[in-house]
């Protein structure tokens, strides 16, 4: 995984998704949710997690989120697609996201 610049890791992921749904993978399956780059590979946002938080990555799963439809009156737009992946973390580690890590 050292074949990626550091400037690349650093960009592949954009935030944390914090949600009920997140919180409970947190805490069964050792998983942490990030929002990262639409054109982002699995090996990129394993070796960007390990190397910004300091944690072993077991393994990564990722997820395209069609964005929805709006509308605004009779006008009707839609939302950008986005990018989800659930990183899954060797047991015993944590990220703590509450305490500015």
């Amino acid at each position: 995984m050292g074949a990626f610049t550091q400037e690349r890791l650093l960009k592949v992921i954009l935030a944390p998704v914090i949600s009920e749904k997140s919180t409970r993978l947190a805490d069964k399956l050792n998983q942490v949710v990030f929002r990262v780059l639409p054109d982002a590979t699995k090996q990129e946002i394993g070796a960007a997690v390990a190397d910004l938080f300091k944690v072993e990555v077991v393994g990564v799963q990722v997820l395209n989120v069609k964005g929805k439809v709006k509308r605004s009156g009779r006008v009707t737009g839609r939302r950008d697609n986005w990018k989800k992946a659930y990183v899954t973390l060797k047991q015993g580690q944590d990220i703590d996201f509450a305490s500015g890590q």
